[in-house]
């Protein structure tokens, strides 16, 4: 099928910028962008289907690429306690934080996972996400985590989203292995990840490398268990104190380093080295009231490409909108609109290792895009909350959310 979407201005983001084409057309064959330019230069041809944008201003479609979006209960209990002077470390070693999560994602059937998720997934995809990163990692033995997976794919199946596996396993300690962190490691890289490799559940592995999590070393052994089952590799690094995740994840040529506030300069050239993208994940540094900045000037200076996600999760970042993460990138961190949009569509995509198929607007790209009510590009990142009227598409389709 061939289609002309037209009367528009296109913001194709190649090569990480607005790269702005007003006036614009794109020939769309087959769910793949086949054309885009200025719609004078467009030859004269038949088309089975024409969209009028009406003006409006057309961008990738969103990438969320980073989110916990599987998960039992809620911690909103623990929001108060923050709120009363508790840090998030003190709330683990207490047994709240994530092991609270897993007490409650164990004892929740499929069916009730996935109705919660398919919630909060509909309302990211309303406001443009067209692709959902979802970690597993609330789970931490062998059925727990494979229900969170299958219901991560059931989300990719039932929705018009394209939906990205991770497993967490490597997340935290679960109750039954305390004081044990080695044999847990040991169960996550003999069980664990072989079997849910063989059932086809995952599309990367990830670890939280943390004093409250897992040491380097332990990373380690779960990174070359990736390796061996030709996955690639996420790491959760320098979130509270600088261990050396992001080196150990530049090493091993991972896809990305998450949070990355504790990073230096050494890591972001090593980041840059390797490829690895700097996820940003501005709701958790709001919600757990932190101060240590990520080395923005580093990653520009270097050249390490910086993303930006919900990081949706019932703990430290309650987070529903993407947008407002655009936002906050820009307030907190003090990113541009340009780098902000970006961070969720091309250098979101270099963090999940499909950049090749997804992120930009560019000729043989998926065609995965939003057609936005607004004045310009800025205003993306400009307003806090509320819904931006948006048409979504996804593989050249017109999708509702």
């Amino acid at each position: 099928m061939t289609q002309l979407w037209h009367h528009c201005h296109a913001i194709t983001m190649a090569d990480g910028r607005y790269s702005l084409i007003t006036d614009a057309a794109l020939v769309i064959v087959d769910g793949r962008i086949d054309w885009i330019g200025k719609a004078d230069d467009l030859a004269a041809q038949a088309f089975d289907a024409i969209h009028d944008l009406g003006g409006r201003w057309l961008t990738p479609g969103l990438i969320d690429c980073h989110t916990h979006l599987v998960f039992g209960g809620d911690r909103s209990g623990e929001f108060e306690q923050r709120l009363e002077g508790v840090d998030y470390e003190t709330i683990a070693r207490q047994g709240g934080g994530i092991v609270s999560s897993v007490r409650a994602t164990r004892e929740t059937d499929f069916e009730t996972l996935y109705a919660s998720a398919e919630a909060r997934a509909r309302l990211l995809l309303a406001e443009g996400v067209t692709t959902l990163e979802i970690k597993s990692g609330y789970g931490l033995d062998l059925d727990s985590e494979r229900r969170m997976l299958q219901v991560a794919r059931e989300l990719g199946k039932r929705l018009p989203v394209t939906v990205k596996t991770t497993c967490l396993a490597a997340h935290a300690l679960p109750p039954e292995y305390a004081e044990r962190s080695d044999d847990y490691i040991e169960l996550v890289c003999e069980t664990i990840l072989p079997t849910l490799a063989g059932e086809g559940l995952i599309d990367a592995v990830d670890g939280f490398c943390e004093g409250i999590a897992f040491s380097p070393a332990q990373m380690r052994r779960v990174f070359e268990t990736a390796r061996r089952l030709g996955l690639p590799v996420k790491l959760h690094a320098e979130q509270l104190s600088r261990l050396g995740g992001c080196q150990l994840a530049a090493e091993f040529g991972a896809l990305s380093a998450d949070h990355v506030e504790y990073a230096n300069d050494d890591d972001a050239r090593a980041m840059a080295a390797s490829g690895t993208t700097a996820v940003l994940l501005p709701g958790a540094f709001l919600t757990l009231r932190e101060t240590r900045v990520p080395p923005i000037e580093a990653f520009r200076e270097h050249g390490v490409a910086i993303a930006l996600a919900s990081d949706l999760n019932p703990g430290t970042s309650p987070v529903l909108s993407l947008r407002l993460m655009m936002n906050l990138a820009c307030t907190l961190f003090r990113l541009t609109p340009e780098e902000a949009l970006a961070g969720v569509t091309l250098n979101a995509a270099r963090a999940l290792g499909i950049d090749e198929t997804h992120g930009s607007l560019e000729v043989g790209k998926v065609a995965d895009a939003v057609a936005w009510d607004v004045t310009g590009p800025a205003e993306l990142a400009y307003w806090m909350g509320g819904q931006l009227p948006v048409t979504r598409f996804k593989a050249g389709r017109e999708v509702q959310s």
